[in-house]
């Protein structure tokens, strides 16, 4: 048997010492089993990359990949399973923020039968901003887009070789691979944990990458945003319809000496916004669409352990 450990690196050059020796005390040194870790530099700008070559002297199951520019976690992660070569893989976050122990728990639940097992949250050390954006995510996720998500979330997670394969085939851009494991739909376990504070770097989750993985979480998984932009302009539609009748009711009473341009212009602006923000939900759409049919690599390797090579 052989365990993967895939890690996306970015810019954690002090984090990954720290990490490796985590690992070895924590999960290494106590399995009977095989083991690899896969390091992937999602193009980080610091000394990531010279600090991965350091742990690859160290222990010769660690394979280490450069992309050639950020790409995104997605890409980097989908780099680390197209090249992992374990019957199973876990992905982890480089920032010490989960448990490496909880790796026990998680190859236990995957050898009782389980092809995907969730490292899932029960509570997390974090500010009441993250936590709260972590809510709201994780809800608006459950509720338009994926029901099995777990309340709380997940970023850890251990998946198969036949589910490893699966999301290599899926080759999707613009979505989140979170809801691809759950999308697939095979047969999944859990183990809990409590997220931990970031003791050294700092975060590069910006307000921008948050927004971004709101987006393709439900342009990829939901039919909500065209759902609602059709719901807007029916009442859109309606209320012209009963605003017309009113007015005309009106006019015919003597209610009304003066015309409403005020509120004409006012209707006229509602409806100007309602008509673009129609075609930026289309355009969302259509644009996944044409990333996709350009067939373009999902990430690009400039270093790797042995040469640099094109994937995907």
């Amino acid at each position: 048997m052989k365990v993967s450990i895939i890690v996306p690196v970015y810019y954690n050059e002090e984090n990954l010492h720290p990490l490796y020796a985590d690992i070895k005390e924590k999960f290494i040194d106590r399995i009977d089993y095989e083991y690899e870790i896969v390091l992937v530099n999602d193009g980080s700008g610091d000394r990531s990359w010279e600090v991965m070559k350091e742990l690859k002297a160290l222990d010769k199951n660690i394979k280490i990949f450069s992309l050639s520019r950020n790409f995104g976690s997605h890409a980097a992660i989908l780099c680390g399973l197209d090249h992992c070569t374990g019957d199973c893989a876990v992905l982890k976050a480089a920032d010490l923020q989960e448990p490496t122990e909880m790796l026990h728990e998680m190859v236990a639940s995957w050898q009782s039968g389980n092809n995907v097992v969730l490292a899932v949250r029960d509570g997390r050390d974090e500010s009441r901003r993250q936590e709260f954006f972590a809510n709201t995510y994780y809800g608006m996720v459950r509720r338009f887009a994926l029901p099995n998500m777990p309340k709380t979330g997940f970023d850890m997670y251990l998946i198969d070789r036949k589910v490893i394969d699966v999301l290599n085939k899926l080759d999707e851009r613009n979505s989140a691979l979170t809801g691809q494991v759950l999308w697939s739909g095979f047969k999944t376990g859990t183990v809990h944990y409590r997220r931990l504070a970031r003791t050294a770097g700092k975060s590069r989750w910006t307000l921008k990458k948050k927004i971004r993985l709101v987006l393709d979480t439900l342009f990829s998984f939901s039919n909500t945003p065209i759902t609602l932009v059709e719901i807007v302009g029916l009442l859109s539609f309606l209320g012209s319809i009963i605003w017309i009748v009113i007015e005309v009711v009106l006019k015919l009473i003597g209610a009304v000496d003066v015309e409403g341009w005020t509120l004409l212009m006012v209707f006229q602006l509602f409806s100007f916004g309602i008509i673009m923000m129609t075609i930026g939900v289309l355009g969302e759409y259509m644009w996944r669409t044409f990333d996709a049919s350009r067939n373009r690599p999902t990430y690009i390797i400039e270093y790797s352990d042995d040469e640099i090579e094109l994937n995907k």
